[in-house]
């Protein structure tokens, strides 16, 4: 199995760390690694021991470790063939459907959501049209491109004034783990807020404050007919759950499972199956929520690749429902090999397909109207 972690984007250091809590979990009886460091310049290095891969990536030291060779070369023959990969790359370039394509591409079985599922749930303006599309609750928000602020931030202040209003808070459209994001609490916290997402993505998502809130998560497992775990609440020591309060911050507390009125647990588990489908999920996702004081529940976004580090949430999610973090990464492996036989058998289906007659006009006229 082909275990990809690092990565170009700003979440490169939460990927290591997935990683290294996947390969302490991981049977070396059932699986043999081939670990695949991928550096923030894009290069993929290799190594026969997934430790040592590990600690190179972390220090920068990739240049005593191997190129990952696809195509054979003199003195450097082609790596072994991977029977499935578990892609662990947070962020663009690795959850947003690029490295889901390269192992469509290459037929590949992979774990996690598929090239579009991936796509939406990475770009936050996306995710929350699919999720008004499908009738799902989100908090008012308003997206802001990159051209336009720089050619006109007053006007641009003046609407995020008006819609979604202040406090509200500013997101690049296309990162997670909280990177970039800023609570603005008037205008000139969000001019601030605007440049900073905007020196990450050309898209930035201005976002109404759900407070009083409190911020749920739910863990989904599955295919066509997935699975909800119990629910569990982020209580952050930090003014909000930002990238400190996810990773570093030791006051931050995990409550599994989360101290929820049953109707409102249900309601949680209801909208994370509706999300993870609204958007073609399969594989894994985890759905984050605001719940209100009064039990209305707000779907705030989904992440097809959660963190897997040992404080991550949607592993101890799925522990306290039952299913131990070995046997939900083999129940991942697993998902991700049904899928790709049954998408496979599709195309192969597709390819044999031919039409019983020609249209009129004959091939020529199809090639002709297709101009």
């Amino acid at each position: 199995m082909a275990l990809l972690f690092g990565g170009r984007s700003g979440e490169h250091e939460v990927s290591i760390m997935s990683a290294r809590s996947v390969v302490r979990a991981l049977d070396p009886d059932r699986y043999e690694l081939f670990p695949i460091a991928v550096t923030r310049e894009g290069r993929w290095y290799t190594g026969n021991d997934p430790a040592r891969v590990l600690d190179a990536l972390a220090a920068g030291h990739v240049d005593a470790l191997q190129p990952v060779v696809v195509v054979p070369q003199p003195g450097h023959p082609a790596n072994p063939p991977i029977d499935v990969a578990f892609p662990l790359l947070h962020g663009p370039m690795g959850e947003d459907g690029t490295i889901q394509a390269v192992f469509e591409l290459a037929e590949v079985p992979y774990v996690g959501a598929g090239v579009a599922a991936s796509a939406v749930g990475m770009d936050k303006d996306l995710m929350k049209a699919v999720f008004r599309a499908a009738g799902l609750p989100v908090v008012a928000y308003r997206v802001v491109r990159r051209n336009e602020w720089l050619r006109h931030p007053d006007r641009v202040l003046e609407a995020i004034a008006r819609h979604p209003g202040f406090p509200a808070f500013v997101k690049p459209a296309n990162l997670g783990s909280s990177v970039g994001v800023q609570q603005a609490e008037g205008p000139e916290q969000a001019r601030s807020a605007l440049d900073e997402a905007f020196s990450y993505d050309r898209k930035a998502l201005v976002e109404a404050s759900a407070a009083p809130a409190r911020e749920v998560e739910c863990s989904v497992l599955g295919a066509d007919e997935p699975e909800a775990s119990v629910p569990g609440e982020i209580l952050p020591r930090r003014a909000f759950y930002d990238y400190e309060a996810k990773y570093y911050d030791e006051g931050t507390r995990l409550v599994v499972p989360a101290e929820l009125d049953p109707a409102v647990a249900g309601e949680v588990r209801r909208l994370a199956l509706a999300a993870f489908q609204a958007v073609d999920a399969w594989g894994m996702a985890r759905v984050d929520f605001f719940v209100k004081p009064d039990g209305k529940v707000w779907v705030n976004e989904i992440n097809t690749i959660p963190g897997f580090t040992a404080v991550s949430m949607y592993p101890r999610l799925w522990e306290a429902s039952g299913l131990p973090y070995s046997r939900l990464l083999d129940r991942l492996v697993t998902i991700a090999i049904e899928m790709h036989r049954t998408r496979a058998a599709l195309r192969a289906a597709q390819a044999h397909w031919a039409p019983s007659r020609q249209p009129k006009g004959g091939v020529g006229a199809r090639q002709n109207s297709a101009q």
